[in-house]
Parts: C-alpha cells; sequence; structure tokens
C-alpha cells in the first residue's frame, strides 16, 4: 500500500509527525504480530520546499507520477475561521484540491484530519457525503460547505470512500484507521506501543461555548442560555434575544447543527462535569444548580455524553473546592 502525505506551506507540525509515526510504528511491530501490512510512505507536495506552522522547512517529494493506493491531508496551521478561509484562497492549497479531485477520480482513497478536512470541502469531494471537522469549527464547516453532512461528534467518519477525522490528535485515530484495514490486531499493538487510548467520539470533549462562529443570535441565545440554565425557557429565550422560537431553531440547527434543547443540555452537562471535578456538591445539588429535578436524570446524561459515570468524573477531579460551581 503506497500512503502518499500531501502537505502544504504552514501544514500543522503534530499533525505531519504523528501519521509518519504511527505509521512507522505499524511497520516495525508488522512482522511481529505476523499482520499483513507492508506500506510505503511519501511525504508530498505541489512545492519542492515547504515550511511548517512551527517554522520547519521540509524538502518534499514531488508528487507521485504513480497515483497513490491513499492520500492524508494534514491539518492546515490555520486554527480560526478568518485564517483557514485565507489558506483555502492559496495557490497551493488550490493545487492541492485539484489533485486530490482527480486522484479521488482515478480511484486513491482520500483522507483528511483536523483542518485538513476543509481542503477536503473546497475539493468538492465532500458534497454528497457525510463528513467530520474538528468540533469547534463546526459552525463554520457547515457554513462553507452546506453540501456536506456534518457529525462532528464523531472521530473518524468513512463515506463512499472519502475518510475525515476530527480535531488535532485525530490525525493518530485516522493513522490507526488506515492501519486498522490491514490488521485490526496490529491496530492494537500499535495503539499500546504509543499508550494511545482510541476515542470512538469527539463528544465527551466539546465545550458549547467555544463554538466559532459570528452569527449575533445564535450569540445572544449562548449568553441568555447560560445565564438561565437553571430555569431555561424556550418561550423566554427567543423574546430575550428579540426573535420568534420558529426563527431561533431554524438559525441554532443551521448554526450549530442541533435544536436549542439540545444545545441547552449540552451546557448543562459541561456545568455539571465541572462542577463535580471542581466541588464537593452532592449529585442532587448539582442536578438542580443546572435545572434539572432529579439527579438520576443528570446522572444518566452524564453518561451519555462523556461514556463516564460519575465516580470516574470525580476521580478525575481538579482541586476540590467548597461552594457552588462557576464558570471556568
Amino acid at each position: 500500500m503506497k500512503i502518499c502525505l500531501l502537505a502544504v506551506d504552514d501544514v500543522f507540525d503534530t499533525g505531519l509527525a504523528v501519521v509518519l509515526d504511527t505509521l512507522e510504528t505499524a511497520a516495525m511491530l508488522a512482522p511481529i504480530e505476523r499482520a499483513p501490512f507492508a506500506v510505503e510512505v511519501v511525504v508530498s507536495a505541489v512545492r519542492k520546499r515547504i515550511r511548517t506552522h512551527q517554522g520547519l522547512v521540509l524538502h518534499a517529494s514531488p508528487l507521485p507520477s504513480r497515483r497513490p493506493d491513499v492520500v492524508v491531508v494534514p491539518a492546515l496551521g490555520a486554527k480560526t475561521p478568518a485564517t483557514i478561509d485565507t489558506a483555502l484562497e492559496r495557490r497551493d492549497v488550490k493545487d492541492v484540491c485539484a489533485t486530490i479531485r482527480e486522484w479521488s477520480g482515478a480511484g486513491t482513497q482520500v483522507t483528511g484530519a483536523c483542518t485538513g478536512t476543509f481542503v477536503l470541502g473546497e475539493s468538492g469531494l465532500l458534497d454528497g457525503r457525510t463528513a467530520t471537522t474538528t468540533w469547534w469549527l463546526g459552525p463554520h464547516f457547515r457554513a462553507r460547505f452546506p453540501g456536506a453532512t456534518l457529525d462532528e461528534s464523531r472521530m473518524i467518519v468513512e463515506s463512499r470512500g472519502v475518510v475525515t477525522a476530527g480535531t488535532a490528535l485525530a490525525h493518530v485515530d485516522l493513522a490507526l484507521y488506515l492501519v486498522r484495514k490491514k490488521s485490526p490486531a496490529l491496530a492494537t499493538a500499535v495503539a499500546r506501543h504509543l499508550l494511545y487510548d482510541e476515542r470512538p467520539s469527539q463528544a465527551p470533549y466539546v465545550i458549547p461555548d467555544y463554538l466559532a462562529h459570528a452569527d449575533p443570535l445564535v450569540t445572544k441565545f449562548e449568553g441568555y442560555a447560560n445565564k438561565h440554565l437553571a430555569s431555561f425557557s424556550m418561550s423566554r429565550a427567543a423574546r430575550a434575544v428579540g426573535a420568534s422560537e420558529r426563527t431561533l431553531e431554524r438559525r441554532i440547527r443551521s448554526v450549530l447543527g442541533k435544536t436549542p434543547l439540545s444545545y441547552v443540555r449540552d451546557l448543562r452537562v459541561e456545568r455539571a462535569v465541572f462542577a463535580l471535578r471542581t466541588t464537593d456538591d452532592s449529585l442532587e445539588s448539582i442536578a438542580e444548580s443546572v435545572g434539572y429535578g432529579d439527579a438520576v436524570t443528570l446522572r444518566s446524561l452524564l453518561r451519555e455524553k462523556t461514556g463516564k459515570g460519575v465516580r470516574e468524573l470525580r476521580a478525575a477531579r481538579q482541586a476540590p473546592r467548597s461552594g457552588k460551581s462557576a464558570r471556568p
């Protein structure tokens, strides 16, 4: 299997490195695990020399004369909607988009991680497909690529031959995905050697307040919801932001990909997790403070959203303090 890492200027250093290191570890362990994993990895670019986000100069190989079996597009160094949009307008990025379109049409499997998924989106390959991206850029991804169906809660999404991976360290998940296609046992061995716990979902890590968007109505709604979690009412929220309930629901769905009540539920879970890790408050007290009448409902939601029970969340606590929890 020939894998090409197709990099551009300002490539995210960690993304490029961890894919290479994970695949190299797999190649090293393959004979020991008696796994059918033979791989040729090249780092290519549309320019002879590129500079990484941290300023390292990389002398990349030219584009392969024979198309690769798999192409990986690592993340861009850009981290904000504005800088991502600027990067996508660059000539070298547009050339990469053209290259992966051509290779995809000839049968190459195209993959990308973190903000590299924006390059896949810009190429048009995600139109009509399901994809994931780094969770906090979900609203911007939806706005820029309305033809794609985004599920940013997932770590890896394969959709008709195109694979996308979530946030920065999902580059490891993506590399392990490629290994697992050849040998699940080898992928497990690599993860153990790297001390890496695979995560099928980004949902436990999502911080609703950090979602990157520029919709003033949604921003007003977020502010209201944060201040009124314990007594949230959709009708009062709509009046507070100056919109009808129908308009508010439509805008929230369009920007955040979920209903207003689902967003409020996520805020409540986030606030509850913070309280569990930083206070000695009882679960019943925390449930009341975030708007739930009983601890049973909150306990169930915590398990659903984080995959952990109350004891596990307490075990990961920071230095405890007394009193009601506050926003970090």
